[in-house]
C-alpha cells in the first residue's frame, strides 16, 4: 500500500502541522483589531481547496482538502467566547461519533456500523500507482482520491478530532499559550506530564484491547476511541516538548533552521506530493513495490534535507514561498463591488 510508505510518513509531517497553525490561528489577528475575519476565512479555505485538488493530482491520501473543509468549524465558533470554544473543542475531542454509536447499540444489541465501502476506491487507487500512464495516475486520484482520503478520515475518527484540535488551536491563541510567558511555560509543562500520564494506559489498552474482548461492535466504536484518545496524549507530549525545548538556547539553535521549512510548509507540501509520487509510484521510477521501509525512509530523510536547504535557499532570496505568497495575494484580492 504505497500511500503508507515511510517517505510520505516522515516527509508530509512538518508541514502538515505547519498549516494547521495557519488554519486555526490566523482569524485571532483580525478579532484583535475589532474585525470580523469570518467571510475572508472563508474565502481562504476555499482557495486552499483548490491548492488541494492540484495537489491530489500527485498523491491522493492529501490533507489540505480535509483541513479546507473541517477550518469551516472555525468560522462557526469565531465569536464564541473562551469558554464556548474549549467546550467545543472537548466534545469535538471526545469522539462524539463514535460514543454515539456504542450508546445506540447499548440499545439495539443487534447494530453493527455499516461498511464504509472503501475497498473497492483503495483498489483502483493501487491500480493507478502501479500503472505507467501519469494520465491514469491523475484521473484516479482526482475522481477517488479526495473521497477516499475523507471517508478513511471519518472512518478512524480523525475527521471529528481535527475539528476539534482546529478550535482547540484558536482557544490558545487567544489565551496567549503560544507567547513567551510564565503562564505559557506553565501550561505546557502541565500539557506534557498529563499527556505522558495519560498515553502509557491507552498505549497498551490498545495493544491488548483483543485480548478483553472480541465483539465487532467494541472494535467499531470504543477501539477508535482509544485510539484516538493515545493520539491525543502523543500529540500533547510531542508539541508540549518541542514548545518547551525550543525556549532553550541550545535547542533552538539546533533547530531554529525548521523556521525556513515551515514558512514555506504549502510549498513543500506540494513538492512532496509531486517528487514523492515520480520516485514511487509506476509513472516515474517506480520503485516503491520494491522498496523496503528502511530504504524509503532513507530516500525520504534525503529529500527532506534536499527540501531543507532549497527552502533555505528560497527564504533568504525571496523572503515567501511562491505558493505562500499566491495563498497570501488571492486571500486578500478585492473582488469588484456592485455598481448603484
Amino acid at each position: 500500500m504505497f500511500w503508507k510508505y515511510s517517505y510520505f510518513g516522515l516527509s508530509l509531517f512538518l508541514p502538515y502541522y505547519s498549516v494547521l497553525p495557519l488554519v486555526s490561528c490566523m482569524p485571532n489577528n483580525r478579532q484583535a483589531k475589532g474585525l470580523d475575519f469570518g467571510p475572508r476565512f472563508l474565502w481562504r479555505m476555499l482557495i486552499l481547496a483548490g491548492f488541494a485538488l492540484f495537489n491530489g493530482l500527485f498523491f491522493p491520501g492529501e490533507v489540505l482538502m480535509m483541513s479546507a473543509l473541517v477550518g469551516v468549524v472555525l468560522f462557526v465558533v469565531r465569536k464564541f467566547n473562551d469558554t464556548a470554544l474549549l467546550i467545543t473543542a472537548v466534545i469535538l475531542l471526545l469522539q462524539p461519533i463514535e460514543w454515539g454509536r456504542y450508546i445506540y447499540y447499548l440499545f439495539n444489541y443487534e447494530y453493527l456500523v455499516p461498511a464504509s465501502g472503501q475497498g473497492t476506491y483503495w483498489k483502483l487507487l493501487k491500480e493507478a500507482q502501479l500503472g505507467t500512464s501519469f494520465l491514469d495516475q491523475v484521473k484516479v486520484n482526482t475522481l477517488y482520491g479526495h473521497k477516499i482520503s475523507l471517508m478513511w478520515a471519518y472512518g478512524v475518527g480523525r475527521l471529528v478530532q481535527t475539528g476539534g484540535l482546529f478550535v482547540f488551536g484558536y482557544w490558545l491563541g487567544k489565551k496567549q499559550l503560544f507567547v513567551d510567558s510564565e503562564q505559557s511555560i506553565g501550561f505546557w509543562k502541565r500539557a506534557l506530564a498529563v499527556g505522558a500520564t495519560v498515553f502509557v494506559p491507552f498505549f497498551l489498552l490498545e495493544r491488548n484491547f483483543a485480548i478483553l474482548t472480541d465483539a465487532k461492535i467494541h472494535a467499531q466504536t470504543l477501539l477508535k476511541v482509544v485510539d484516538m484518545y493515545g493520539n491525543l496524549a502523543l500529540i500533547a507530549v510531542l508539541v508540549a516538548s518541542f514548545i518547551l525545548l525550543y525556549k532553550t538556547k541550545f535547542f533552538r539553535k539546533i533547530a531554529g533552521g525548521l523556521r525556513y521549512y515551515g514558512r514555506m510548509s504549502l510549498t513543500v507540501y506540494v513538492l512532496q506530493s509531486m517528487i514523492g509520487g515520480f520516485v514511487f509510484f509506476g509513472y516515474g521510477l517506480g520503485i516503491g513495490p520494491s522498496t523496503l521501509h528502511t530504504k524509503s525512509l532513507v530516500i525520504g530523510i534525503v529529500l527532506f534535507a534536499g527540501l531543507f536547504y532549497f527552502c533555505k535557499w528560497w527564504i533568504n532570496r525571496y523572503g515567501q514561498g511562491p505558493l505562500e505568497k499566491l495563498w497570501h495575494k488571492l486571500t486578500w484580492i478585492e473582488l469588484p463591488s456592485k455598481k448603484e
